[in-house]
């Protein structure tokens, strides 16, 4: 029973990720004309894979994410610049790789003891998050010493690392909030 909630999870984890990958983020804001929405520099991929780890745990949050890789890879566009093995080369291919730890941290997290708390649920978020961004700041150091990104490094690290950093924070507190009725919906309170 438990290979089958692994592979639900994975499933169910690997379409939110793709669906995530087409949604661009953004934020209601208060103007003259009503409620608006403003864009975030970020889609809804990470928050997709934060989400399924909290809910479903390291094996198919992991899954889903070694699953997205892969088809990305195998020429499917699913990436935001396409797919390909010539995205391995790619400065945002770190963040990619990031899903993997990211995923086994949080969902590892997420199934300890104390775990119905939501700042509980927010803090393995933020420290999946946080290993995610590690992965690629790592990425972009290693390629800018190797001067594979062309002194291009400074923008790169605004582009793919600080820019998107706040949201993505903010964004985890909105996993954690829905994280945690879905987990006490589905008896995962542990």
């Amino acid at each position: 029973m438990r290979a089958l909630a692994n592979w639900s999870g994975a499933l169910a984890g690997l379409l939110l990720i793709l669906c995530g990958g087409l949604i661009q983020a953004a934020i209601p804001w208060p103007g003259s004309q009503g409620v608006s929405f403003v864009p975030l520099p970020m889609t809804l991929q990470v928050p997709a894979l934060l989400f399924t780890a909290l809910v479903c745990g390291h094996r198919p949050a992991m899954l889903a994410g070694m699953a997205y890789i892969s088809l990305g890879l195998f020429q499917l566009p699913v990436f935001q610049g396409g797919g390909g093995l010539s995205y391995l080369s790619d400065p945002a291919f770190g963040y990619l790789a990031g899903f993997l730890p990211a995923a086994w941290l949080t969902g590892r997290l997420a199934q300890q003891q104390d775990m119905d708390d939501l700042l509980n649920l927010v803090a393995a978020a933020v420290l999946g998050l946080l290993i995610l961004q590690g992965c690629g700041l790592a990425n972009l150091l290693l390629g800018g010493l190797y001067q594979r990104w062309g002194g291009q490094l400074p923008q790169l690290v605004l582009t793919y690392s600080l820019g998107p950093l706040l949201p993505q924070l903010l964004l985890c507190c909105a996993v954690a909030v829905l994280a945690w009725p879905t987990r006490r919906l589905l008896l995962l309170d542990r």
